[in-house]
């Protein structure tokens, strides 16, 4: 029996993006909440039929690109050259001794590619050994000459717009890359053309419209609506908890260490704030609650660290195809103050959840030196969080519930 093909993916980031304005390399900008990079190499890493992912980068960007695809699988980055043909060639280059039948070549500023579209391009290459995705023109179609004036009208049932992963067999695109290279020729602007100068049939698969390369500033407003707009499920939660003081010398708050008199009586850490946070996420997937997910009766989670639960909880929102908009939470305490470490706080959230600290409030009161929080005998948190997730065309949520 015959081992299926092995596929690849050159995923092409060393351009500099200067049409899409200031902000530095559009692949490394986010994009509803994630960045470019890490939405364009998720699906690959997650396609049960690729085996690599070889990243070409430009030098300077190495830190940019580990902090923006923290968790996906990559082979060790390529450094790319001055033209995409460059680093696509690099690229290629890098994946020789993983000796692939199928290679991939995907512009990092398309973040919106599907599993679909890749499984496509995998059956096209094996089946014709170059392939491009392409998409119908819709609109009447100028040649335009250096005058201005209109010079012809193609036809526009014959048009396409090409986009990327365009698909090859590994030797024969990687010979076609040396043969430009040995020839002096570094002005193709896609790996199809290079494909026809060496002499290959290049055939087409279907593409998808949503598979845009990110290029200007409008670019990205479009599509961070377009996101907005598929988001329409808004949910809020609310969570409470509190825990009171033992012995010890600190406190765990909002995932900050806290020096204090007393400690906190609790089979995990006890962060008040941080447990408060899980469960006002879980009310707004309408998954329980922390307790239920968390039993105090399992020996495993005592002592555990509260960043862990959050982390979980926000894996739940993004399992169901959602993002966070905005978590707050209050600590209700007479001591230790809150108000110095507040921003301390907010950022520790921030990073544990991966949101930007503008979507993150701490706040803090007291109650008057009444009940339990006013005698010092315990802290209270309580927290709200605002969620978004998609809809479907049926007003129903991801899990098939209806409205």
């Amino acid at each position: 029996m015959s081992r299926p093909d092995r596929t690849a993916v050159v995923l092409v980031a060393a351009g500099r993006g200067l049409r899409a304005g200031a902000g530095g390399p559009k692949q490394y900008r986010t994009i509803g909440g994630q960045t470019v990079i890490h939405r364009a190499m998720q699906a690959f890493c997650e396609h049960p039929q690729v085996f690599a992912v070889q990243p070409v980068l430009h030098p300077d960007d190495t830190v940019m690109f580990h902090e923006a695809v923290s968790g996906l699988r990559h082979q060790t980055p390529a450094h790319g050259g001055a033209t995409r043909q460059a680093s696509v060639h690099a690229g290629l280059e890098a994946l020789v001794d993983r000796k692939p039948d199928i290679v991939l070549i995907h512009d990092a500023a398309r973040p919106f590619v599907t599993a679909a579209v890749i499984s496509r391009a995998i059956e096209a290459a094996g089946r014709t050994g170059a392939a491009v995705p392409t998409i119908a023109v819709t609109d009447t179609i100028k040649l335009v000459g250096d005058s201005g004036n209109v010079e012809a009208t193609p036809e526009r049932a014959r048009l396409r717009i090409a986009q990327t992963p365009q698909a090859f067999k590994f030797d024969v695109i990687l010979e076609a890359h040396r043969r430009a290279a040995r020839d002096g020729r570094s002005d193709f602007t896609d790996d199809a053309a290079l494909a026809e100068w060496a002499g290959l049939t290049v055939a087409t698969f279907e593409g998808d419209p949503a598979n845009m390369k990110l290029t200007t500033p409008e670019d990205f407003l479009r599509e961070e609506a377009r996101l907005g707009a598929a988001l329409g499920d808004i949910r809020t939660g609310t969570g409470y908890d509190v825990h009171a003081f033992g012995d010890g010398d600190h406190v765990m708050i909002c995932g900050i260490r806290v020096p204090h008199n007393r400690g906190f009586l609790a089979h995990s850490d006890g962060d008040v704030g941080l447990h408060a946070l899980v469960d006002a996420i879980l009310g707004a997937l309408a998954d329980g609650d922390i307790g239920s997910h968390f039993p105090p009766s399992d020996n495993k989670w005592k002592g555990a660290s509260s960043d862990r639960f959050l982390k979980y909880a926000v894996d739940r929102v993004s399992a169901r195809g959602g993002r966070i908009a905005n978590l707050e939470v209050t600590m209700i305490c007479e001591r230790p103050k809150i108000g110095p470490l507040r921003d301390v706080m907010r950022g520790r959230i921030a990073e544990i959840t991966g949101l930007d600290i503008s979507r993150v409030a701490v706040k803090a009161t007291t109650s008057e030196r009444l009940g339990f929080t006013g005698r010092e005998e315990g802290i209270a948190a309580t927290a709200s969080a605002t969620i978004r997730l998609p809809w479907d065309s049926e007003g129903r949520d991801n899990e098939g519930r209806s409205d």
